[in-house]
């Protein structure tokens, strides 16, 4: 059997402190309802510097210049402990700071909703053009307004700010003068996911060296709605991205299912390459500007600083198996169906344990294990505890209950078969996807044979059912047995073909 394989990765972060205080959903709720609140007068003073950002272990490990297993060495909780002489950039992507991201916001509309000051247009401009990246994009940042023109706006409530250092330096227009699904939060929101989602796009395109028009179909799997009054998530994000990103040769789809659509979108988009429908599909992401801040309370409280404070964003190319690439073992796939139930060990049997059962395989057998990927030091000071180690506990217990471990040996499977968080709280992002990277990487140069992703959802959120979601997929080692036996050659068919005239000729004779 030819299975499809991820051919590269790329990982991008995007630090907006000021986004953080204006558009992320605990701070705007807050301002709501408690204008006066403590908490909003000493938040700003939690904020993070870019160059903290950079140095913070996992978002070092999140674009690639730490590995996973260097950031499991260090002491916790890293914050503490900042890395010196990091770089914003990585072999998988980079960490783009707020200004510039600003610019890419302006890049991504097409609609001319988003205004920059004259000066700040300017200096965006200058970095863009050193950006190899992202020069060719410089000119389309168009010529900045003036100031004045973008405080009135804000001022009359028909645009959202958008602010430097608490500075006023854009501003986002609604698009719709009714439309709540139009509104200028909404469009900032939406043009946040799309210019992240763009960044990620570029980054996989530079790393992996594809040719643009090689790429036939893109699937995005945020957890953004994009549409107005008549279709609210009507889409198409997809292809949105990829007309700035300069992929014209794709059409595209956007897939949600909560933080478990990055993994139906791999799943899809590797039963497309496999069944021979595309050669070359991507799967990818931007982030969420409603997620800034969630736990921002709990951080200010202790005294902490405020930790989400970046955008994330991936892209991912599953293509036709090459002989050398990590292939998606679809027929290893893990699904939780609508009778598996909510119970945690039910879920984790549905995802891990039966679809390993059903070709052979043991839970041992798989070298890491990469389900929610949350960066311990966001999670554990709202309460939640280290989600990924809570993961593996339970995924090595179940290993245990089967006879697979020995329960002696259940501290040791946590290290041995899973990696730490080094993700951000970004809902779709840290649901398995940030493994793929390092994984291909390590299953490529020996150090891993396999890894399996697993993404899970709570749709209990859009209030439409209780029910769970999830999915999971074995990648491993690519065997260089390439099965052709779906194919058939030149030499195939025209040997067919003079058979068939062989048999008429013999036909005609007979007449």
């Amino acid at each position: 059997m030819s299975f499809p394989v991820i051919k590269n990765a790329a990982y991008v972060l995007v630090n907006a402190p000021d986004m953080t205080i204006h558009n992320g959903t605990t701070q705007t709720l807050e301002r709501e309802t408690n204008p006066e609140s403590e908490y909003l007068k000493e938040m700003p003073n939690h904020l993070r510097s870019f160059e903290d950002v950079v140095g913070y272990a996992p978002n070092q490990t999140y674009i690639g210049n730490m590995t996973p297993e260097e950031l499991s060495e260090r002491k916790r909780p890293w914050y503490d402990e900042k890395i010196d002489g990091a770089s914003r950039f990585g072999k998988f992507g980079e960490i783009m700071p707020e200004d510039e991201f600003y610019g890419l916001i302006k890049v991504s509309d097409v609609f001319d909703l988003v205004l920059l000051e004259k000066n700040f247009t300017e200096t965006v401009r200058e970095k863009f053009k050193a950006r190899p990246i992202l020069s060719k994009k410089a000119d389309e940042l168009k010529e900045g307004v003036c100031l004045a023109d973008i405080e009135k706006l804000v001022e009359d409530h028909v645009a959202e700010g958008l602010y430097l250092n608490d500075k006023l330096v854009g501003c986002v227009k609604r698009a719709h003068e009714f439309d709540k699904n139009l509104t200028s939060h909404i469009i900032v929101e939406n043009l946040s996911v799309k210019a992240s989602g763009v960044l990620a796009l570029m980054h996989l395109v530079e790393n992996s060296g594809i040719d643009v028009n090689e790429v036939e179909y893109m699937i995005e799997c945020s957890e953004e709605a994009i549409g107005d009054m008549n279709q609210r998530g009507g889409g198409n994000i997809a292809k949105a991205c990829g007309e700035i990103a300069g992929i014209k040769g794709a059409t595209g789809i956007d897939m949600r299912g909560f933080c478990a659509g990055p993994s139906h979108s791999i799943v899809n988009a590797a039963a497309l390459v496999k069944a021979g429908v595309y050669k070359n599909v991507i799967v990818f992401a931007g982030g969420s500007t409603a997620k800034l801040g969630m736990n921002g309370r709990d951080h200010v409280k202790k005294g902490l600083p405020v930790l989400e404070d970046c955008l994330g964003g991936f892209a991912i190319l599953i293509s036709e198996n090459d002989g050398v690439s990590p292939v998606i073992r679809t027929d290893v796939i893990g699904r939780h169906s609508i009778s598996h139930g909510a119970a945690p060990q039910a879920v984790l049997e549905a995802l891990v344990l039966d679809p390993l059962t059903e070709n052979g395989l043991k839970i041992t057998d798989v070298d890491k294990f990469a389900p929610e990927l949350q960066t311990p030091d966001l999670t554990e000071p709202a309460g939640a505890g280290d989600v990924p180690t809570q993961n593996y506990k339970m995924i090595g217990a179940l290993a245990v209950k089967n006879g697979q471990l020995d329960r002696k040996e259940l501290p040791n499977f946590v290290k041995q078969h899973g990696y730490p968080g080094y993700a951000p709280t970004q809902g779709h992002i840290p649901s398995g996807v940030p493994i793929v990277g390092h994984g291909i990487e390590h299953i490529m140069s020996g150090k891993l044979n396999n890894f399996m992703l697993i993404g899970k959802g709570s749709l209990f959120l859009g209030r439409m059912t209780n029910l769970f979601d999830g999915i999971s997929i074995l990648v491993e080692k690519n065997s260089g047995i390439v099965d052709d036996t779906n194919t058939v050659s030149k030499e195939e068919i025209k040997s067919m073909i003079a058979e068939e005239f062989k048999k008429f000729a013999a036909q005609m004779m007979e007449e």
